[in-house]
């Protein structure tokens, strides 16, 4: 039997343009009922698919089912291009410390515009601010990328993020990677002064814009409870670094005989639900007459490639002494993560690069993230320090 059918018309569902439907050419053919014919189409658009066409059976005339070619993701250029289609479009300030992450950040998704700030001072000191083009964001959501590395460049950014939500934007979120007072949250005796809460309560006047409240993106803060220190004008999202330490292990040579150390107890409550398929070892500090030393509480690093895991460094005297001990029980390599490498006074410059198989005298990594700009800046090419970028995980908060 024999048949002449036009194909049939795709579902509108399939987003298929009237255009590509036009450019099929007529099917003219004799079909056996019980096989499955391909044919080769050229489109106007000069890309040759393979469309496949089944016959049903028992049927007369014969219905014939016009399937549309599979897409693999791996070609997906139109795909991506649809998905910045739909993404939010996001336009990103920035501090002038935060101008590399930024242009980082921006790379990241084409749904992200770099917009500027003049950064100016008065004769007095204090800031002389102008946001560019601010009628060109009304509408529009907006983000800020803030580095509170000092307090001397505090208030200047603060007040541009009470600026930004007024500018009648659609929404606005701040990026503060690293929430410096965040080892300030307690107080012990009367009299000390939480920092942290000051901070918070601070942030949490921010305006609201149109949209809502202000999303605030902080990565491995100290402490988790100081999520509770903001008021209802800021919507906290706490991110991790971690991720980004999971997929350098992944790289190495040796990474399946990696065990994780925590330098205390505090450390490993933080991080080792996502850590969970590595061997563990629990540091403790434990005071042996006037001093307080580190001890291993859980755990064996004999033999074992040990990477020593916490939220930030300061002076480096915890992880010191961690890699020391951990050395005298046998560790074949240490290195360490900190999503935070703050260093104040260039304490990075106590840590060795491991050259020859020494363990007690160096590490084969240190890595940080980006979160801190001044120490990327003094760290950048110096071995064992590595960086690894918020870029992306902060790109992706953007879209939330």
């Amino acid at each position: 039997m024999s048949a002449t059918t036009p194909p049939p018309a795709l579902p509108s569902s399939q987003n298929t343009s009237n255009k590509l439907l036009n450019s099929i050419p007529i099917l003219s053919q004799s079909f056996n009922r019980k096989k499955d014919y391909s044919i080769r189409c050229e489109f106007e658009n000069n890309n040759s698919q393979r469309w496949t066409v089944g016959c049903v059976s028992g049927t007369d005339p014969i219905h014939i089912i016009l399937k549309p070619p599979s897409f693999p993701m791996a070609s997906a250029t139109a795909l991506s291009s649809s998905t910045v289609k739909n993404a939010k479009r996001v336009c990103l300030f920035y501090c002038n410390e935060m101008k590399d992450l930024a242009e980082r950040i921006a790379s990241q998704s084409d749904a992200i515009e770099l917009r500027s700030i003049t950064w100016r001072t008065f004769e007095d000191g204090f800031p002389n601010l102008f946001i560019s083009n601010a009628h060109g964001i009304r509408g529009q959501h907006v983000a800020f990328l803030a580095s509170f590395s000092s307090p001397g460049v505090i208030f200047e950014q603060l007040s541009v993020i009470y600026a930004l939500p007024k500018l009648f934007v659609s929404s606005f979120t701040l990026v503060l990677p690293f929430f410096p007072t965040g080892t300030s949250e307690r107080m012990e005796d009367e009299g000390d002064v939480a920092t942290a809460f000051t901070l918070a309560r601070i942030l949490s006047n921010t305006p609201v814009p149109r949209g809502g409240p202000t999303s605030l993106v902080i990565f491995d803060i100290h402490a988790l409870q100081e999520r509770f220190y903001f008021g209802d004008n800021i919507l906290p999202c706490f991110e991790s670094g971690i991720p980004l330490l999971l997929n350098r292990l992944q790289q190495l040579p040796d990474s399946d005989n990696i065990s994780l150390a925590f330098p205390d107890d505090g450390a490993w409550k933080r991080f080792h639900k996502q850590l969970q398929h590595f061997p563990m070892i629990v540091c403790a500090k434990v005071r042996e007459g006037d001093q307080r030393i580190v001890r291993i509480k859980e755990g064996d690093p004999a033999g074992r490639h040990v990477v020593i895991v916490d939220d930030l460094v300061q002076s480096g005297g915890t992880l010191t002494e961690c890699q020391k001990v951990l050395a005298r029980h046998g560790a074949q390599k240490i290195s360490a993560y900190v999503t935070h490498g703050i260093f104040p006074n260039r304490s990075w410059q106590r840590f060795n690069h491991d050259k020859g198989g020494s363990p007690e005298n160096g590490m084969t990594y240190f890595w940080i993230t980006d979160s801190c700009p001044r120490t990327v800046k003094e760290v950048k090419d110096k071995k064992p320090f590595e960086v690894l970028s918020l870029a992306a995980p902060i790109a992706a908060a953007l879209q939330i």
